[in-house]
């Protein structure tokens, strides 16, 4: 007899999850999951924080944007303070805010403009000569385009005579003069004006005949008839345009490293000699696209003790180095020795001799900042540091999900610490009690160390980033408490 055995906790099981459990335990459980850095690391914690936001709109009763916007606010509350150096979390909850007050907005303009519309649309039937009602009888032959009342057939319309005098002081003088292609019905068929097509765009033409029974489209109250009908198309369902932003945000999160590869054989060219470190699947992605077609070499630090082994599964194999059956590591690329790609593996502590043959340094942060600084593996710093001092260029490759509005006012709090006992075995007592061992998952880079960040929007320059932010969040939205 075959034993069920349980999933890992983890990215694949969570989304499963969601798919039967109801919108409070999938909080929860993302909750746990976040405490327990059982999903951890930019891409899947915006998965599945997208993939949770998505469920709970789809299973909100209320259609209302305001009602939306708190319940959202409070779920984002609780899944930062889960994890709050995830920044990824709070970035998609502020995104979403984003897209909400952005369909609620869009909605009231719509409302505003077609009430504005309908209600002035009566004055200008009494009071402006450009929107008289058609007459009741046949049109007139006075005007092809019914600006005009009817006017008598005896009527000598010759330049000064005084008939034309008198009945222009009869039907008002503010009526704009007739073109020539409108007075002079001899010389071809009658043309109907830009000027008439603007004032009245949804008007028939005037030479077409009417079908029989067919009603007028003014009415005896001066108002069309489809004014109702467009007013109720005027409110829009809030709950269905934000799940299809939802959705085009998981879409984003798909592509997001494909768009960003597009652009590799902008930035590396042949014969290069191109340093990076970690295992990051989007600036692998990076190499690969560039090696269909150029190559070059890659210098590789392993980022030791935290990702050394990743690392090494990412040049050997490629993808993150797993149990066959998480299928969180089917996510595998084709390693760059494969493509004839030289690879070559170093320690950490030869990157500052390594530098001076460095044509170009890539690196893949864990959050960008808003002020243009990031948040990367430990590691990024000494190798950003050491590129200024041989003046190599340093580019980073990110997503737009990953670029936060929070600023680094105190980096101490921005950096996280994990297990001492890789950096010094805790069967060393000697040596472990009488020093103090840190070891920092992630190192704080500042702007003034980074020439260009690529992202799935273009390249941009450190000092642009903050106009990224605008676009991106609300201000409404940056401060969730």
């Amino acid at each position: 007899m075959a034993t069920a055995v349980a999933a890992t906790p983890g990215l694949s099981s969570f989304l499963k999850s969601l798919k039967h459990a109801d919108v409070e335990t999938s909080i929860e459980h993302f909750v746990s999951l976040l405490k327990r850095r059982q999903i951890r690391n930019s891409r899947p914690c915006a998965i599945a924080t997208t993939q949770l936001l998505l469920r709970i709109v789809a299973a909100s009763r209320t259609r209302d944007a305001a009602s939306l916007i708190e319940r959202v606010r409070k779920v984002g509350q609780r899944l930062i303070a889960a994890q709050p150096r995830e920044m990824a979390v709070g970035n998609i909850v502020r995104r979403v805010l984003g897209l909400i007050r952005e369909v609620e907005e869009t909605g009231l303009d719509a409302a505003a403009f077609s009430e504005a519309d309908h209600s002035d649309e009566p004055q200008q039937t009494h009071n402006n000569s450009l929107h008289r009602p058609v007459m009741n009888s046949h049109i007139s032959d006075f005007s092809p385009l019914h600006h005009s009342a009817a006017g008598p057939t005896n009527v000598d319309l010759r330049q000064g005579s005084p008939a034309l005098a008198d009945f222009q002081d009869a039907t008002g003088a503010h009526r704009p003069p007739l073109l020539t292609s409108h007075t002079s019905y001899a010389t071809g068929p009658q043309v109907t004006s830009l000027f008439g097509l603007l004032s009245h765009p949804d008007e028939p033409s005037p030479l077409a005949t009417p079908p029989a029974g067919a009603q007028s489209p003014v009415s005896k109250t001066g108002l069309r008839s489809g004014s109702i009908t467009e007013t109720s198309q005027a409110k829009m369902d809030v709950k269905a345009e934000v799940i299809d932003g939802i959705k085009e945000l998981v879409d984003e999160l798909e592509i997001v490293d494909d768009q960003i590869a597009a652009s590799a054989l902008e930035h590396i060219h042949a014969n290069e000699i191109i340093l990076t470190h970690t295992s990051s699947q989007t600036v692998q992605k990076f190499l690969i696209a560039a090696a269909r077609k150029r190559k070059f070499t890659v210098i590789h630090a392993e980022a030791y003790p935290n990702d050394h082994v990743d690392t090494h599964a990412t040049v050997l194999t490629g993808g993150k180095k797993g149990n066959d059956d998480d299928e969180e590591v089917d996510e595998r690329w084709k390693p760059l020795i494969s493509m004839g790609i030289q690879v070559i593996m170093i320690p950490d502590s030869a990157v500052f001799a390594l530098m001076s043959r460095v044509n170009k340094v890539i690196l893949a942060p864990h959050t960008v900042l808003a002020n243009g600084g990031l948040i990367a593996a430990t590691g990024a710093l000494t190798i950003a540091q050491a590129a200024k001092v041989h003046q190599t260029p340093v580019v980073v490759v990110s997503g737009v999900y990953k670029l936060s509005p929070v600023y680094p006012f105190d980096m101490e709090e921005l950096v996280e610490y994990g297990d001492p006992g890789k950096v010094i075995d805790f069967q060393q007592g000697d040596l472990v009690e009488n020093v103090d061992v840190n070891n920092p998952i992630y190192d704080y880079v500042g702007a003034d160390l980074v020439d260009l960040y690529i992202t799935n929007l273009g390249g941009h320059a450190p000092s642009y980033l903050y106009r990224i932010v605008a676009d991106h969040y609300r201000v409404d939205d940056i401060n969730l408490s």
